[in-house]
């Protein structure tokens, strides 16, 4: 949760070198070349039927492209920070919506109230960054699709391929989503890059740290855990975010963003305890 969190502060610095799509692109292609060295040396368990590579690429793209391309272009549009982490941590509510009418999933009361406690707590987290005269209803749209987004990817990957390697995961993955990113960063943006150290070092930490180590480190809990317990912790990012804004930019959180925080854990605490 916390490579969560500190990723907000990385996108923000690389998208003033780079243009969403075009970010992504450098992103994605980086990383390709940071996993071809991985999987030379430690070699993955690759899929073996066709059914196994389209799952693994239908989960990558409503992962990375989807979520990613929605959320960093509805920045791009102007959305708020605050607006645009208050929309996207309603995915554990989402989540149990869905676990619960479609997948059999079981919540106690206790869970249900958790969810929208840590829900509230996110939303005095953020507040002093909300602001709705920024909100047009292209980014809000742009908003609710990385939502769906990263709801599906994760609930996805889960039922279709919940025993994938994940070093072919991330190769699958990244390929697809580079796939689909490239042309639209060239049609649509003309793949403008301003090089910069800056900009380097922060696709070099969301390739290593955001794209491949927290991204399979929520796969690993999911096939260990229920879907909701496991995003009840994605209410998290947004109090790394603060925690990491005040070391390195000398923010002092506010009182209601102090009470946001413990707020916030306490609903994800409702959410994942269990008596086992």
């Amino acid at each position: 949760m916390a490579v969560w969190g500190s990723g907000y502060v990385a996108t923000k610095v690389g998208l003033q070198y780079a243009p969403p799509f075009t970010f992504l692109t450098l992103r994605f292609g980086f990383g390709l070349a940071f996993l071809a060295a991985i999987v030379l040396v430690w070699r993955p368990r690759w899929p073996t039927s066709g059914s196994e590579w389209g799952h693994l690429a239908a989960a990558g793209l409503l992962m990375h492209a989807v979520q990613l391309g929605a959320s960093h272009y509805a920045q791009y549009l102007g959305m708020s920070a605050g607006v645009t982490a208050l929309v996207i941590s309603a995915q554990p509510l989402l989540t149990a919506l869905i676990a619960s009418r479609w997948l059999h999933a079981r919540l106690a009361p206790a869970q249900w109230m958790g969810i929208f406690i840590g829900l509230a707590g996110v939303a005095l987290v953020v507040w002093h960054k909300v602001d709705i005269r920024e909100v047009t209803s292209g980014s809000l749209a742009a908003t609710l699709v990385a939502l769906v987004g990263v709801t599906a990817a994760t609930l996805y990957q889960k039922t279709f391929c919940p025993n994938a390697d994940l070093k072919a995961a991330a190769v699958v993955q990244f390929g697809a989503s580079l796939a689909v990113l490239a042309p639209l960063a060239v049609a649509v943006e003309g793949f403008p890059v301003i090089w910069s150290g800056e900009l380097l070092a922060s696709i070099a930490f969301l390739v290593i740290f955001a794209s491949f180590l927290a991204v399979s480190a929520l796969h690993v809990l999911m096939r260990h855990g229920e879907a909701t317990r496991v995003t009840s912790m994605m209410y998290l990012p947004p109090i790394f975010a603060v925690v990491l804004e005040a070391a390195m930019f000398h923010v002092v959180p506010s009182g209601l963003t102090l009470a946001g925080i413990a707020v916030t854990c306490a609903g994800v605490a409702m959410t994942v305890w269990s008596r086992r």
